[in-house]
């Protein structure tokens, strides 16, 4: 799960080659709006599959090999070449540079799914359409579909994990204090004011000033819309509207109050904190659980999982926090094994298994979200909690409409000097909102987007 932490701490780090990438201007925008090539007949997939063909396939999964071999196996004439290029962005940015060099990328490629309008928008992915995707829908949870999916029904990707929201708690730390999981925003900040002033050394929780990632999660549990693609070339850009001011004043208020902590997360320090208590809950995703087993391991059996938090008594939201796909690159000269390799990695009951028991990613695919084998695991870290089984039922409860920029790199660094430094500050948060508001539509409307505001 460390892969996982990786992807959103590069995603911070903004690549400006995206800029060079997008620079082609509205002809590159364009042609995503093209119509979906004529379906390959099944006649043509045997054949390919049957011809000796070498693929490469960009990831940073580690020993996915074994998953990889199991499709060698059943397409022999098929050799996949694995390639760590990178983690996140030092991956993107080796994508973008082999991309504008016309030379050098993969056949298939693993992107997050935050990521996925900024390559369609410089149209350097192949709709999976014609070589059957649409049909794979029903096998995935809903709003991971929609994740890879265009505005014209294209399919971009198909998902490989995910990260559904939910809250990790120290029960011992509750049951010291006579707390109750809260189940509102508003019991939280009760239980946060509760907390720190029974004991000083301690906050409900930590919401981390370098970790868009996280706010992200939590704007779209809020109803967030913060992004939508009207055209190509049109962008909705809502990130302090409404909805955002509520999730503004409420954390910036709490940051004010002094009653959370706002460290610096996946840092030495946040982890002693871990470690020593620092912090009573950890507002993470699913890919969580495994995580802090590795990493707080003093602190094995004291743990417990729920549902975030909800903004009116009686909901069932939640937002998500990271999550991949596969991908395969416009420019590849097998598209048809492309595509097939990137199915079978992906809904292969063998293969996702082994990616959720191996790899501890956690599933997109409503069968092994419903395995037993996997959501009634009990681990020892949780007290014996069937956690899996807690962000299975979670991850139904996220939102399908949530979309992303195509200037994520930019978003992400505005981010970081706006609202994040407002929560390291303890400023105005609102007010950081504005600014990221401003810079983001200065930004977009310099590249040759149409805003709405």
């Amino acid at each position: 799960m460390t892969m996982t932490r990786t992807r959103w701490l590069a995603a911070a780090a903004a690549a400006t080659l995206f800029l060079a990438g997008c620079s082609g201007g509205g002809g590159a925008r364009q042609a995503a709006d093209q119509p979906p090539a004529a379906a390959v007949s099944q006649a043509d997939i045997d054949q390919a599959m049957r011809t000796p063909t070498e693929l490469t396939f960009w990831t940073w999964v580690p020993d996915i090999g074994k998953e990889v071999a199991l499709f060698e196996k059943k397409y022999p004439a098929i050799k996949v070449n694995v390639v760590n290029a990178g983690q996140g962005e030092p991956q993107y940015t080796k994508l973008r540079t082999a991309l504008k060099a016309g030379s050098g990328a993969p056949d298939v490629v693993q992107i997050e799914f935050q990521y996925i309008p900024t390559f369609t928008i410089i149209d350097s992915l192949l709709d999976l359409r014609p070589y059957g995707a649409e049909a794979l829908k029903d096998k995935f949870v809903d709003w991971t579909w929609g994740q890879v999916t265009g505005k014209n029904g294209e399919v971009w990707a198909i998902p490989q994990d995910t990260g559904p929201m939910g809250m990790l708690y120290r029960k011992d730390i509750f049951d010291k204090h006579g707390i109750e999981p809260p189940r509102t925003w508003d019991e939280f900040a009760a239980a946060a004011r509760k907390l720190h002033a029974a004991d000083p050394g301690v906050y409900l929780t930590n919401l981390a000033s370098n970790q868009n990632g996280a706010w992200m999660g939590l704007l779209w549990q809020a109803g967030g819309k913060p992004f939508q693609m009207a055209s190509a070339q049109d962008i909705d850009v809502s990130v302090n509207d409404e909805v955002s001011k509520k999730l503004g004043t409420y954390w910036g208020g709490l940051v004010k109050e002094g009653v959370i902590a706002t460290d610096p997360d996946f840092t030495d320090q946040w982890y002693q904190a871990l470690n020593k208590g620092k912090y009573a809950t950890w507002l993470t995703a699913a890919w969580g659980p495994v995580f802090l087993a590795s990493n707080a391991k003093e602190t094995s059996g004291k743990w417990r999982a729920a549902p975030l938090p909800q903004w009116a008594a009686g909901e069932n939201k939640s937002g998500n926090w990271g999550g991949s796909t596969s991908a395969v690159i416009k420019s590849t000269k097998n598209p048809i094994a492309a595509a097939k390799f990137a199915e079978f990695l992906n809904t292969d009951p063998e293969s996702t298994k082994m990616m959720a028991t191996e790899q501890f990613l956690f599933p997109p695919t409503k069968a092994l979200l419903d395995d037993p084998s996997f959501a009634e695991q009990k681990p020892e870290f949780y007290g014996g909690q069937t956690v899996n089984q807690v962000f299975a039922g979670i991850s139904d409860t996220v939102d399908k409409g949530f979309g992303w920029p195509p200037f994520l790199d930019q978003t992400v660094s505005d981010w970081d000097e706006t609202v994040g430094k407002s929560l390291a500050d303890k400023s105005d948060t609102p007010a950081a909102l504005d600014q990221w508001q401003q810079r983001i539509t200065t930004y977009a409307e310099s590249q040759g987007f149409k805003v709405a505001q």
